[in-house]
């Protein structure tokens, strides 16, 4: 009779202890797929599927410290690309000054009143002058705050007989501001001048 109470109590304790491991596996387990889930819920919130000309490209958002460099190249492309990109039209020019405005802060907003005063717009519709930009590269210094640039670019002044290109240097730095529709990088040019502007020689 004790042998099967001795019986009845190993076997008991056997299953207590099987039932411990299988309620510290199950445990490990839902550990393990929460945290999994968790992980692949925040992938899924990282990426971002966008359709442009019927593809569906996928973009996953970063820290904006790994791309703040792009970001402030794109920045200035942009504010140069709206400010010196001109047609003999007011109304383009107005939507076009405005746009670069929202991008710099009252440095530019001189620069383009000087260019008023001197009749500088006024030329341009009169003679039908149509004025393009390219960016050709922007140095950049990360390691200040607020942070300096000097951008090299190339205008094209078109007319109907010929077209004038001149360099272009200019510099500023760049504080962060709040993003919005009207300044998608979230940045703002300060002290923006122009260091030069000469016509290129003519090649022969």
């Amino acid at each position: 009779m004790f042998t099967q109470f001795k019986n009845i109590d190993t076997a008991f304790s056997h299953i207590k202890r099987f039932s411990i491991f299988l309620i510290i596996a199950c445990a490990l387990i839902s550990g393990f797929a929460i945290y999994k889930g968790f992980e692949m819920a925040s992938k899924a919130n990282g990426t971002v599927y966008i359709l442009a000309n019927g593809k569906v490209l996928e973009a996953v958002s970063a820290e904006r410290k790994d791309n703040i460099a792009v970001e402030i190249r794109d920045h200035i492309k942009m504010f140069h690309h709206y400010f010196f990109t001109l047609d003999p039209d007011e109304k383009v020019i107005q939507a076009n000054i405005s746009s670069a405005l929202n991008l710099a802060d009252e440095s530019a907003k001189k620069a383009y009143d000087n260019l008023k005063e001197k009749g500088y717009f006024n030329n341009l519709i009169s003679a039908n002058i149509s004025q393009e930009i390219t960016v050709d590269s922007t140095q950049l210094d990360l390691n200040q705050y607020p942070y300096s640039f000097r951008c090299y670019a190339t205008q094209k002044l078109i007319r109907a007989t010929s077209t004038v290109t001149r360099k272009l240097i200019t510099t500023g730095t760049l504080r962060n501001v709040s993003r919005s529709d009207n300044n998608p990088h979230g940045f703002l040019i300060q002290r923006w001048e122009t260091l030069d502007n000469y016509d290129e020689p003519l090649k022969n």
